[in-house]
Formats: C-alpha cells, sequence, structure tokens
C-alpha cells in the first residue's frame, strides 16, 4: 500500500505535515517506538509511530529523523497526545531528509493505525501473489512455458520483497532472483539444511551465515499423486535427504503468519515439478549407462560395447568432432544400520549433482552425465574431449589404451566444494566414499577402467571421515596397502620399530626419529641429510649409528630403510 492511501483513510485522522512529493512511497509495515535510536530493529519500508517521549530538547529532533531515513523508514507518524502540537523542529529536520511527516489526532489510537496498515499488507500481498502462483502453477503444470523456477522466485521478490535462491544438497545454486548467494554462502546454507532435516526439526529451518538470516524450505518431489505421497512418507528420511532440494529466503520466517507460511510451501511445490522435470530429462542418459554398464559387467565384446558408446556420445557430448575418451566414477552410500534402505539410488542422484560442470551450474545443457547404479553402488560413466588424437601414441604403446592422469576428473577436487554440505547430511551414521579412473579411448580400456574406479573407492572407503574420495594415482603407491593393514599389525610393526627411539628421545633429547625422517627424506646421503639438519656429517654419522644399535637394523639396507618408512607413515 502507499503512503497516500493512509491518508485518504478517514478513519485514521491522519495530517500531512511535510513530504507530498513522496506520498507515492509503499509501505511494507508498520513500527511504533520512543527510542533515541531504534534504526537497529527497522529493515526499510515502514511507516514510524512516536509518540515524541524521546524529544527533550530541539536538537534531538535531527539524528532522530536522519536515523530513520538512513533506515529506509518511509514515514514518520508523531502523536499530539504528549506535546499539543507537532514541534518546528521536527517538521524541519523531515523535510530536510526527505521524509513524510503526519500528525495523529489525540482520539487516535497508535494501535489503530497498526492493525490497519498490517491488515492491508498481509491481506493485499498475499492475495495478490497467491492469485499469480494460481497462474503460474496452470502454466508450469502444463509445459516449459512457465519459465521455470525463477519466475516463481521473481514473484517473490516482487510482491513480497523476498530474496530467495533454490539450491542443491551440495549448495550449488539451481535459480535465484537477483544476485547469486556470495561465495561459500549455499554451502553452508545446504549444511545447515541437510543437518537439520537429519535430526527431524520441522522445516522451515533457521540458519544464519555472514550476519544473514536465512530460512530453509525443503523442495521435495512432486511425485505422481496420492500413492507416491504415500509411498514417499513411509520412506526412511536418508533416502531424500541426499537428494532433494531447498528453497533458501533471505528472512526470518519464525514469526510469519500461516498464511505466509502456506503460500512458500506452495511455492516448493511449484519448484517441485520442475525438479521431476529435468529429473525425467536424465532419463534418457541413465538409460545408457546402464546399459553400457551392463555390457561391460557381462563381458560383451569390445565391438558391441563400441558400438553403444557410439551411440552415447552424441547425447552425452553433443558437437564432439571425434570420439571422446571415458572416465569412470564410482560412489557410495554407506549407512549404519541401514536395514532395506536403497541406497543405489541415493548414490546415484548424489552422483549426478557432483558431477554438474560449476562453470555452467544449473543448465540442463551441461548436465551430460551419464549414472546409473547396481546394487548399493553408482557408476557414472563421463565423456571427455578426446586426449590422443591418432599418431599420438607413444612408440610401442597400443593407442587405444592410452591414458592421460593430467586430463578429466580428478578425485580431490570432485569432493572439494561439496564435503562439509554433505557431511551435515550423512550426519553420524552415513558415509559417502568415492573412487574415480584415468581416462581411456577404447571400449577395451573401459573394463579396465570400472575396476580401477572401484578398487580406488575401496581405498577411500578404508580412510576416516563421511564424504573420502581416491583417484587413479593413488594405485600405484603404498598409500595403497596402509590402509588395509589391520590396527593391531600397524601398532605392532610401529611399537617393535620407533618405540625404542621414542624412548631414547625422551630420555635424552636425542632427536632421533627427526633425524630418521630426515635420513630417508634424503635417500640416505649423508651430505644432504646433514645440510638439512644444520648438523656436522660426523654428529649425523653418530645418531644413525645410535638408530641402528636401538633397533638391530642396517639403514645401508634397502629392506630395513623401506620397514622405517613404512612405520614412520602407519604412525
Amino acid at each position: 500500500m502507499r503512503l497516500r492511501a493512509l491518508l485518504e483513510t478517514d478513519a485514521l485522522g491522519l495530517r500531512l505535515l511535510g513530504g507530498e512529493d513522496e506520498l507515492d512511497r509503499t509501505v511494507r509495515g508498520v513500527m511504533t517506538t520512543d527510542l533515541r535510536d531504534p534504526s537497529r530493529y527497522l529493515s526499510g519500508g515502514e511507516l514510524v509511530l512516536t509518540g515524541l517521549a524521546w524529544r527533550h530538547s530541539a536538537e534531538d529532533s535531527e539524528p532522530f529523523v536522519r536515523l530513520l531515513a538512513g533506515a529506509g523508514v518511509v514515514g514518520l507518524a508523531a502523536g499530539e497526545a504528549e506535546l499539543g502540537a507537532i514541534p518546528n523542529d521536527l517538521v524541519e529536520a523531515c523535510v530536510r531528509h526527505r521524509l513524510p511527516l503526519f500528525a495523529v489526532s489525540e482520539a487516535v489510537a497508535f494501535a489503530t493505525i497498526t492493525e490497519y496498515v498490517v491488515r492491508q499488507v498481509s491481506g493485499e500481498r498475499a492475495g495478490d501473489l497467491a492469485a499469480v502462483v494460481d497462474r503460474h502453477r496452470r502454466l508450469m503444470t502444463s509445459g516449459p512455458a512457465g519459465g521455470g523456477p525463477e519466475v516463481v522466485l521473481d514473484l517473490l521478490t516482487s510482491d513480497l520483497d523476498l530474496h530467495a535462491w533454490v539450491l542443491s544438497p551440495t549448495g550449488r545454486q539451481i535459480a535465484g532472483a537477483g544476485a547469486p548467494l556470495s561465495p561459500g554462502v549455499g554451502s553452508k546454507l545446504a549444511g545447515e539444511h541437510l543437518a537439520a532435516v537429519r535430526t527431524g526439526r520441522r522445516a522451515p529451518h533457521r540458519a544464519a551465515v555472514q550476519g544473514t538470516t536465512y530460512s530453509l524450505f525443503p523442495i521435495r518431489s512432486a511425485g505422481r499423486g496420492a500413492a507416491a505421497a504415500a509411498v514417499s512418507a513411509s520412506r526412511d528420511v536418508r533416502e531424500s535427504v541426499l537428494s532433494d532440494w531447498l528453497l533458501a529466503v533471505e528472512a526470518d520466517a519464525g514469526d510469519w503468519p500461516a498464511a505466509r507460511l502456506d503460500l512458500l510451501q506452495g511455492v516448493t511445490q511449484l519448484i517441485a515439478v520442475e525438479r521431476d522435470r529435468r529429473d525425467a530429462a536424465r532419463t534418457v542418459r541413465r538409460r545408457l549407462a546402464q546399459e553400457v554398464l551392463e555390457l561391460v559387467q557381462t563381458g560383451a565384446a569390445p565391438a558391441e560395447i563400441a558400438a553403444r558408446l557410439r551411440v552415447a556420445a552424441p547425447v552425452l557430448l553433443p558437437g564432439l568432432g571425434s570420439a571422446p575418451h571415458w572416465q569412470v566414477v564410482v560412489a557410495r552410500v554407506e549407512w549404519q544400520d541401514g536395514g532395506a534402505l536403497q541406497s543405489g539410488p541415493v548414490a546415484q542422484t548424489l552422483l549426478e549433482e557432483i558431477l554438474v560442470d560449476p562453470a555452467v551450474a544449473g543448465s540442463d545443457s551441461s548436465d551430460r552425465i551419464a549414472v546409473a547404479h547396481a546394487g548399493d553402488e553408482a557408476i557414472a560413466l563421463v565423456p571427455l574431449p578426446a586426449i590422443a588424437t591418432e599418431g599420438e601414441a607413444a612408440e610401442g604403446e597400443d593407442e587405444d589404451e592410452v591414458r592421460d592422469s593430467d586430463q578429466g576428473l580428478h578425485a580431490d577436487v570432485l569432493l572439494e566444494a561439496v564435503r562439509e554440505p554433505l557431511s551435515g547430511g550423512l550426519a553420524d551414521d552415513g558415509r559417502l566414499t568415492l573412487g574415480v579412473s584415468a581416462a581411456v579411448h577404447s571400449a577395451e580400456g573401459l573394463r579396465g577402467a570400472l575396476e580401477e574406479a572401484r578398487h580406488a573407492r575401496r581405498v577411500a572407503a578404508a580412510r576416516p571421515g563421511r564424504v573420502c574420495a581416491a583417484g587413479h594415482h593413488e594405485l600405484a603407491s603404498h598409500v595403497l596397502l596402509l590402509p588395509f593393514v589391520p590396527d593391531d599389525v600397524r601398532r605392532a610393526f610401529t611399537a617393535r620399530l620407533l618405540d625404542p627411539l621414542r624412548d631414547y628421545d625422551r630420555r635424552h633429547r636425542a632427536e632421533l626419529i627427526p633425524t630418521l625422517e630426515a635420513f630417508l627424506d634424503c635417500d640416505g646421503s649423508w651430505t644432504r641429510c646433514a645440510a638439512r639438519l644444520h648438523l656436522h656429517v660426523n654428529t649425523l654419522r653418530y645418531r644413525v649409528g645410535r638408530i641402528e644399535q636401538l633397533t638391530g637394523r642396517d639403514l645401508s639396507r634397502l629392506e630395513d630403510k623401506l620397514d622405517f618408512f613404512l612405520a614412520l607413515r602407519m604412525s
């Protein structure tokens, strides 16, 4: 509503004392105060009502009005009951700051004005937006003409002055009205939301990030009628928490009336329709991945697998001039006491989200990853532009098996931005582990890539943490073996070799352990090791001799060097 409407309402009996040119300002709320500085309680767009108890002298008017104007207040209504008339110094201050000033008759209670403004603002906004949302509900459910989630979010901004964003469970911004969220905010909001859902708290969930308060609403699948809703209600929350979108609104919904909360729930239902549409668009890619996976796992002829890959390439990587390379990513979501939980579909949806190209996030054209699931495992077939072209293979190397470890996806990068939010959704009883293969060029290499990705995932599963990944590089290192050594064996092995040195260091401060680490790191070079430790070579020889005496080992032997190296890595 406009300020002009208040002036034209006879029941309020307001008199305009200044600011006639500003009467088209929009009133978004009302506040009554007699504080000398109420700015901390103002968010902009309010009509402020005051009884002037804050004014002790004429000098008080200027700072009071300046604070109101700076806070975005649209008008000031001053009561005549305290002073009998509105002081000229207040009128002049309002003129200087272009703040409309009204006089409130002693016969009119502030409560009357407040009730009228609240009823008009809430009723008009809710009614108008409900009608607009209903129109867009019909548009969106009938096809893409509705314009997607951005249309509804724009309505929230224009009609309710609410800024909102649609986020994936990893914090990726799918849609938003106005400026995008600051870097890292989406991830933190998603983490707060997932953690709140896991605790069973009722939505909307409140989150404060970087000094701003947000209300988080879940966006659950629209389903296919009452039967789907009944099935969804009976599902364990862990089956959907890592795949549902959320709506983040820059506001505290804790004191919202029921009508506004219902309206926001309707908005989430609209966006859920778009979510289902995008999910359905992945059907072809999922089917292609499933077909290729079945051929690979059943030992089909390479020619048959290659034929299926030629069909998949244009769908997954359109416009590619030559056959792509392929990379395989394997993911698994595991729950303690999972029972009959279906982890495969959860891992599939989650892996699709993780692999969306962040450079064009939210665009269907970027979502070209084919992900299948088998049991509790999700397997992604990722196309990459050709790495090595014909004739570029090294001499004596089979061109179809050329791999380039520096190209494509890297395990340590994939989970960097999603580790925090997903850990919130996994809580204390879930884990996500992921393995990445090297890139391969042919159907013959695809079978090996699948096994490679699975082995890498097992390495990740042996590590601590809720969200872990490993890449193919780690399969050619002792790092692959160490996680699978039983804990009691590790403790016994390291104690036998290192405890005598630790005890000696404790008693004599001889620094034998640091000396041993430096000696091995310098490949047994006396000169380099002495220079690194700032020691004389004779002092270094004395320390190494003491290490050999205490442990009964000989550091000139490769086997003993290797034992010490592994013991230090496992300690």
